[in-house]
């Protein structure tokens, strides 16, 4: 985290990392410089400050992850799904809302979304994006269920029962790889109301 004049930033610089993962760290840059210059003007997503060959500059934000917050109010999730809405309407699927971790709850009580490294841009909509768009979907609802779960519907209830194939096959196969490069590898993480700061 970095501070211009009494804001803080968020920045990434790929020359901090290993050199024979500089290409993999710009190809998540690019992703996540893409997704955020998309939802310039989406409320709960950090506004992106700058994007370079290597180094990605976003606004912080205020916020404690959701593991820390616990929502437990019904109208937090309304207000999560209404996000997702907004994201999945620009063409933006964020692909890793698994992790409380992305999920904040800010200090007026509101959702907001960090960490768009592997977040997908699909301007068509296609097929592979509706099911990366459900599949969000369905993470918020795993997280409703282990904060709200007497507010679930029975709908909501039927699309926690059934992931895409995709995602079983991303957990055994992309996920892994994924946190160790960027985790272990590169020692990125967006820490958002962490308290280490």
């Amino acid at each position: 985290m970095e501070f211009s004049g009494d804001r803080q930033l968020v920045v990434r610089d790929v020359r901090s990392g290993r050199r024979w993962l500089r290409w993999i760290a710009r190809q998540l840059m690019s992703r996540e410089a893409c997704a955020l210059g998309i939802l310039k003007d989406v409320r709960g997503v950090p506004d992106l400050i700058s994007h370079g060959r290597d180094t990605l500059c976003r606004s912080w934000l205020e916020g404690q992850p959701m593991q820390v917050a616990r929502p437990r109010d019904a109208g937090y999730f309304k207000a999560a799904a209404r996000l997702l809405r907004q994201l999945h309407r620009l063409g933006v699927a964020h692909n890793d809302l698994a992790k409380e971790p992305n999920w904040l709850v800010t200090p007026e009580g509101n959702p907001a979304l960090v960490d768009f490294q592997l977040a997908m841009h699909a301007p068509r909509r296609g097929h592979l994006f509706r099911m990366l768009a459900r599949e969000d979907l369905r993470h918020l609802l795993k997280h409703k269920r282990t904060y709200c779960a007497s507010r679930l519907t029975a709908r909501e209830k039927v699309i926690l029962a059934n992931p895409a194939s995709i995602s079983r096959l991303w957990m055994l196969t992309g996920k892994p790889v994924y946190l160790f490069v960027t985790r272990r590898l590169l020692g990125w993480a967006d820490r958002e109301g962490a308290g280490d700061r």
